[in-house]
């Protein structure tokens, strides 16, 4: 029953309902602590709903992080110390001392001072976390065409392509930097243009789940991606790519041209999907593309008043 400690460990949860079964009073402090972690969980879930959200966690993935955080530490607060001081009442309640009473105002007040202490202290090294994993997470279009421009220019005067074209590639690969293979620690894989680790990559790499066409149709696999420290490696890395494999020489030096330096890419085998192309120049070509560029030159072009 001490395995109990994770919100994932099933093999413990069946243990203890074993234990529950054989020996119901012996099982009683643990089951009390579980009902606590629930308790514990569904209060963490209702304080987020109304919130006004945090632009930390403002994504699908950070969303997912924080509900399977919140699981743990529902877990770990009900199985150290006092916890909120629920599980005690139980265990007396159902017979679990032989006083049979509850606990006493006093000693709740002060159980209520010391979870939310530690509450407040596991919360903000959460925080810190999970800031050092997004910490380029971009908020929007703008913010990812701005912090990744730099590095696009300096590939895109390497192939001979527009900015545009290379910033709506890593665009479509990472749904504007929202989305890339993950480490088995949370931490970003800075991979920006969903760049294989064949046999001929000797860094980094990590294993996902990923979508491949095979005849037009969408099939799931699991393949192995490479992992950058930070996305300027990711840039070098492709550009390098696609400016010295003969199988990408026709991307090469389109220019303004996306949809061919698009077609290019495509009829080299760099994606499966037949609409690759089509999506690629869709993304160059629009309004939230258009914009970000326009404000970044807007940045560019206003006089700096120290100067």
């Amino acid at each position: 029953m001490k395995s109990v400690s994770t919100w994932t460990d099933l093999s413990g949860f069946a243990a203890l309902r074993q234990s529950a079964q054989s020996d119901a009073k012996s099982a009683l402090p643990v089951v009390a602590k579980q009902f606590e972690s629930i308790f514990t969980q569904m209060m963490l879930k209702s304080m987020r709903d109304a919130s006004e959200g945090d632009g930390l966690f403002d994504s699908q993935g950070g969303d997912a992080w924080r509900d399977m955080f919140d699981q743990q530490l529902s877990i770990e607060l009900s199985q150290h110390g006092n916890g909120l001081g629920i599980a005690q009442m139980l265990t007396r309640q159902l017979g679990g001392s032989a006083d049979g009473n509850g606990v006493d105002k006093g000693t709740l007040a002060s159980v209520d001072d010391d979870w939310r202490q530690r509450l407040r202290s596991v919360a903000g090294a959460a925080r810190a976390v999970g800031s050092e994993a997004m910490k380029w997470l971009p908020q929007d279009a703008q913010d990812f065409v701005r912090q990744l421009a730099p590095h696009a220019q300096k590939a895109a005067e390497k192939l001979g392509v527009s900015v545009r074209a290379v910033l709506a590639q890593a665009a479509l690969e990472t749904q504007w930097g929202q989305h890339m293979p993950a480490r088995a620690n949370g931490n970003s894989s800075n991979n920006l243009f969903g760049m294989k680790a064949g046999s001929s990559w000797g860094g980094e790499s990590v294993s996902v789940p990923t979508v491949e066409f095979e005849d037009g149709v969408a099939v799931r696999k699991r393949a192995q991606f490479r992992a950058y420290s930070n996305p300027a490696e990711s840039f070098a890395d492709y550009a390098q790519l696609i400016a010295e494999n003969p199988r990408y020489a026709g991307a090469l030096n389109h220019g303004e041209d996306v949809l061919g330096f698009a077609r290019g890419l495509v009829n080299g085998g760099y994606a499966t999907d037949p609409a690759y192309a089509q999506k690629l120049a869709a993304i160059a070509n629009s309004p939230a593309m258009r914009d970000a560029l326009a404000a970044l030159k807007k940045v560019a072009n206003t006089p700096n008043p120290s100067e």
